[in-house]
Order: C-alpha cells, then structure tokens, then sequence
C-alpha cells in the first residue's frame, strides 16, 4: 500500500510526447487562421465592399441602369481637360521626385553613418507634421508677399511678384514636397543593399567613374526607380489637400472634382464613376510597374 501512495507516475512514453507535439502546433495553426480570417473580415468590410459597391452606384443615374454617367465623363469636355490636368500634375510630380530624389539618396549612401542617420531623419521628419500644416506653411512660402517673391525681388531678377500661388507650378511645388519621400526612402533603402565592390571591380578592369555607375551601379537600381515612381504617380492622380489648398479652386484635379460632386453639386452616379476609373487607372499602373520591375 505504501509502495503505491509514494511511487511517481509514470513517465510519459513516446506516444504520449508525439500526441502533445501534435496538438500543440495544431492549436498554434487555428490561432493563426483565426487571426488571419478576423483580419480579412475586417479589410472585406472596411475596403473592399465599398469599392465593390462604386460600381453599381456609377451605374444608376435614378432610373435604372445606365452608363450615362460614364459617357458623360469622356465626352465632356470639362472632365477631359481635368484627366489631362491630373495626369500632367502627377507626371511632372513623378518626374521631379526622381530628378530630386535620385541624387539625394546617392549622395545619402556615400555619406557616413552618423551623417546618413541625419540625412534621413530630414526626409523622414516632415512625416510627423501634419500634412495640412506642411502645404499651408507653402501660401506663406509661394504667396505675392512671400518668402520666394521677396528673394527674388531683393536680388533683383523680378520688378512684379510671381504668380506661383493658386496655378499649376505652387501645385507642382507641393506636391513634389509631399510625395518625393515616397521615392528617396526606397531609393536609399536599394542603394544601401547594393555592393560597391561591383563598382570597384568595375574601375578595376578600366571603367570609368561615369562607366562604372552608368552600367554597373544604376541597372541595379532601375527596378526600384520604376517602382518607385509609379507609386509617386498614383498617388499623385488621387491627391486632394495639396492640390485643393495650394490651387485655391483654379487647378481642378480629379480628387478635388470628386468633393465638388460630393459636396457641392451631388452627381453620385459620375462620382462613383470616377471612383472606379481611378481605382481602375491604380490598378493598371500597379501591373505595368510589376511587369517592368521584372523584365528589369
């Protein structure tokens, strides 16, 4: 009797530790899908059911089906000289930011650590500005009595202040400073990826500087340029703030056209259909740059 009060149990076997190895990872498993399946729910029902439902709204006009909405919006002739007005903005945009951008992150990469942490900080902390404050802070800057007219006047090369404010060059402007970050972060996040030994092998067999950067250092970059860009472009055909702050209601965009048919004039059948050709256009732009970055 004494023997059975004071002996252990008895040791798990092998079959006992194989079943609880089993369950474990099988309950770790169901965690994941639960939290992965919340987390899809929530993204169904926060964005993808609303853009799901633009195109039925684009397509009713109050009597029925129609895609009258749609042919308004490509025949008039308002709305096309507004997608021409966006694209340009935002092309300019992508190509300033990469003029701009490209050169920054190459001389951020040369630089040494400390002088690259604080190269960086300047790029990162406009971010923690609202972005509100960053382009009313550019009508002081682009305004008749600012600070860029001032300059200019002193110096001698104007007699009349510039019209910068409320035209497409102070949309330009700004826009170009709140989205060039989205280019150089990731330009300097590749640059600092690639080995400069290729380089230096490269001057060792003859290359010049310009030799060696042009063939070696900048395909390796391309991708991410083109990436890059494309993404400075979306976000630059769907902007509002800069464009409805800085264009003062002169530069019509298609974001700022978006809130006048909300807002103003309620036409929720050509709204909606521009939603959709934006979320269209986004689309589109996304696969080309997929399909470039890879033949790259």
């Amino acid at each position: 009797m004494n023997d059975v009060l004071t002996s252990s149990p008895p040791a798990a076997g092998p079959g006992w530790t194989a079943r609880a190895r089993r369950t474990r990872p099988a309950a770790r498993d169901w965690q994941r899908i639960a939290l992965v399946a919340a987390a899809l729910i929530v993204l169904f029902m926060g964005f993808v059911l609303p853009l799901a439902l633009l195109a039925p709204q684009s397509l009713n006009d109050g009597d029925g089906f129609s895609p009258a909405a749609y042919a308004k919006f490509f025949t008039h002739h308002l709305y096309l000289d507004i997608i021409v007005s966006t694209a340009k903005i935002a092309g300019w945009t992508a190509v300033l930011s990469v003029l701009v951008g490209y050169p920054y992150a190459l001389w951020v990469n040369r630089l040494g650590p400390r002088m690259r942490v604080i190269a960086v900080i300047a790029v990162v902390l406009p971010f923690w500005v609202s972005i509100l404050v960053r382009t009313y802070s550019w009508t002081i800057v682009l305004g008749k009595q600012g600070l860029v007219n001032e300059a200019l006047a002193k110096i001698g090369l104007i007699d009349q202040p510039l019209e910068l404010l409320y035209t497409d060059t102070g949309v330009l402007i700004g826009t170009v400073n709140i989205l060039a970050p989205f280019f150089i972060l990731p330009m300097i996040a590749t640059m600092r990826a690639i080995d400069n030994r290729l380089v230096l092998a490269a001057r060792s067999l003859g290359a010049t500087p310009f030799q060696a950067f042009w063939r070696v250092y900048f395909p390796m970059t391309v991708p991410t340029l083109v990436s890059s860009a494309f993404l400075v472009f979306v976000l630059g055909f769907g902007f509002y703030v800069t464009p409805a702050i800085l264009g003062g209601g002169r530069v019509q965009m298609l974001a700022t056209l978006l809130a006048y048919l909300v807002n103003t004039s309620p036409d929720w059948a050509l709204a909606a259909a521009i939603s959709v050709l934006l979320l269209a256009t986004t689309a589109l732009v996304g696969i080309v740059s997929k399909l470039v970055r890879k033949d790259s």
